[in-house]
């Protein structure tokens, strides 16, 4: 097959971490061929979605991992696959991208489906599971938030639609940074701001659960550093080996069929203790450090539900 990769320059990837890498690098070996561009290569004209971009090999070599050919100019028809692997923020230019990508989808299999991108924001597809998740406020109501923090005492406040844990704020019972945070992300943009109740359980870390095709493969423990509250790897989470629970099949098989249904392929959910946090689709991670723990290939079970949906299409 065709496939092609929008995602962030592919040159400066970190090779043993970056999923993106790992996928490309699973397909290679699968003897397709690689296609890379950038997001704001991407357009429309003359009645098509087209992009300028590179074909590529991959080797894992640091700081040689990777040989462009010469730039090409393709109508996005012209792929089997386009995978949709641009990190977030997840704002207006990504939700564009998603509409453009709608137009080929699915003569051409977009991964993950663009319409469902689009309607599945990590921080709002929890609230289709209210008892799964915590105490959770979505608002820009400065009154509801301080009723929030009263109730729950210790909180976290975070942007909408970050990333990488930027932005993430705890409020503990004492802390009387409230007012200014809200005026402080009122400035910055007019989104609803996310509070949830603090789960002490953090400090043991915060679990990444990755589903493909809506079933749990396996998981990896992301640990804050000492006195951080945030486990993102992007901010110096440890990341550990770890074994899914009976809890986290529960949660997997409470979302999992939504997930199948519309067309996520490749998920990756956040769980703290027993509560699901965040179901993230745009560009999940976690690839690597799975398999590394885990001595297994999950990427290649990404590419056979791939390659059976191809298949099963008749394009």
């Amino acid at each position: 097959m065709r496939i092609a990769f929008q995602m962030d320059p592919i040159q400066t990837v970190d090779i043993n971490a970056d999923s993106t890498f790992r996928l490309a690098e699973e397909a290679q070996a699968r003897g397709h061929d690689l296609f890379f561009y950038l997001p704001d290569r991407l357009r429309f004209e003359h009645g098509t979605v087209r992009v300028t971009g590179q074909p590529f090999t991959l080797r894992r070599e640091v700081g040689n991992h990777v040989t462009l050919g010469p730039e090409e100019t393709h109508d996005l028809t012209d792929f089997d696959v386009v995978w949709l692997r641009q990190d977030p923020p997840f704002d207006m230019g990504y939700i564009t991208y998603t509409h453009l990508l709608d137009l080929v989808h699915p003569k051409t299999l977009v991964v993950n489906d663009p319409f469902w991108v689009r309607n599945f924001p990590e921080k709002l597809l929890v609230l289709k599971f209210p008892d799964l998740i915590p105490a959770t406020l979505i608002t820009r109501d400065l009154d509801a938030l301080k009723a929030f923090k009263q109730e729950h005492g210790d909180i976290i406040v975070k942007p909408l639609y970050g990333n990488g844990g930027a932005g993430v704020f705890r409020l503990g019972p004492d802390d009387r940074n409230l007012n200014s945070l809200f005026e402080t992300f009122s400035a910055m943009n007019r989104e609803p701001i996310i509070a949830q109740e603090y789960l002490p359980a953090i400090t043991q870390g915060d679990k990444r659960v990755i589903l493909v095709d809506g079933e749990p493969v396996g998981a990896i423990n992301r640990v804050p550093q000492s006195g951080e509250t945030r486990s993102n790897m992007h901010v110096g989470g440890r990341a550990e080996k770890v074994e899914l629970t009976e809890r986290d099949r529960e949660i997997c098989a409470a979302i999992g069929p939504t997930l199948r249904e519309n067309g996520q392929v490749f998920v990756g959910i956040d769980v703290i203790g027993d509560r699901l946090t965040e179901i993230n689709v745009t560009s999940p991670t976690g690839l690597q450090e799975m398999e590394r723990f885990d001595g297994t290939n999950v990427t290649a079970r990404i590419w056979e539900v791939i390659e059976a949906k191809r298949a099963a299409s008749g394009h």
